[in-house]
């Protein structure tokens, strides 16, 4: 292992901090303020597919994007630049979701000609839900990295809620792009035009009932009608609703997928409600027995700290240099045990 993580190698430029020095106060506010925008973004996405609410405020939909934007791709230039090998972040899954986060963005405000007028910008906008991921990835990595004890029942808190924001942002997205958008205004209109002109060309028979000139939603996996009762995830918003119920399994039955792809969506949404579930009731149970039986709050066996992490604190305390943090590192443990039982 290396003095630093398998992705960046420490910079001592404040800038350089920013991105590689997990253990340092400009580190964790870079950090702090992506979460604050990526948190800011998903709600703004999540605002974006509820109407008349959308319309009304497109102008500060779009501030929110492009400032969200401008943070991302900072940060992504950033990660790329200081990246120990750069190609590999590039084409790792992060370096692809950052990327294709905000590139759609930018095609949108070049204003690709070949690109207007399609929907795959939008859905490629939906990867940036995905960013939460690294919310909780961050939240641990700073666990792992902190020099300071602390309350394990509100850092177990702490992840258990980023961990639940997650799933229900991305479970909503999901739902409503896989089912809702069967049904959405753009999508019932499309269907409605093209059915107009084929019965312009091939006029229904006499007699023929009233729903024959009216277009339905058709699910492509299973070829089955979505009728107008069954039309529920009509926004995100919407979805978020149909989600916590799910994960909570308190089972309303007010809002369900009838498409095998919503369905293949609720299954595993319901598999992630039962592993929260789980977490849940172990953090709740150690808190009951601190609060009640007076138990001990932080683990009396501690994991041993690691190599690297030791070394970055001797440096960070400038009791030793890079340089030589490096050297001993290139040592093997009976050698460092030799040279610190001579001081």
């Amino acid at each position: 292992m290396s003095i630093t993580s398998e992705t960046h190698r420490i910079d001592d430029s404040f800038i350089g901090k920013m991105f590689t020095d997990p253990i340092s106060s400009v580190f964790r506010f870079w950090v702090n303020i992506i979460n604050f925008w990526i948190f800011v973004s998903c709600l703004s996405l999540a605002a974006e597919t509820l109407e008349p609410f959308a319309s009304e405020n497109v102008h500060w939909l779009l501030l929110i994007e492009y400032v969200a934007v401008a943070f991302f791709t900072f940060d992504y230039l950033g990660n790329v630049y200081f990246a120990k090998d750069r190609i590999k972040y590039i084409f790792s899954f992060w370096g692809l979701v950052d990327l294709i986060s905000i590139l759609p963005t930018f095609l949108q405000v070049l204003n690709f000609a070949g690109l207007q007028g399609t929907k795959v910008l939008r859905v490629l906008r939906v990867v940036r839900v995905l960013r939460v991921l690294k919310m909780a990835r961050i939240a641990l990595q700073n666990i792992i990295n902190s020099v300071e004890s602390s309350n394990p029942i509100i850092t177990n808190l702490r992840i258990y809620f980023i961990a639940l924001f997650s799933v229900v942002m991305i479970s909503s997205t999901l739902m409503f792009y896989v089912e809702g958008n069967l049904y959405s205004p753009d999508a019932l209109a499309t269907g409605q035009a093209a059915l107009d002109a084929q019965l312009k060309d091939h006029p229904l028979p006499e007699g023929s009932p009233p729903e024959a000139s009216k277009f339905f939603p058709v699910d492509p996996i299973s070829g089955n009608i979505v009728p107008e009762d069954k039309r529920f995830f009509t926004s995100i918003p919407a979805s978020m609703w149909w989600c916590m119920v799910t994960l909570t399994t308190t089972g309303y039955g007010d809002m369900f997928p009838v498409t095998a792809g919503g369905r293949a969506i609720a299954c595993v949404t319901m598999l992630l409600g039962l592993v929260l579930f789980g977490i849940l009731l172990n953090i709740v149970g150690k808190t009951i027995m601190v609060m009640l039986f007076g138990e001990q709050v932080m683990e009396d066996a501690e994991p041993p700290a690691k190599r690297d992490t030791i070394l970055r604190l001797m440096v960070q305390r400038n009791w030793i240099t890079h340089d030589k943090a490096e050297s001993i590192e290139l040592l093997s443990e009976e050698e460092i045990k030799s040279k610190f039982h001579q001081i």
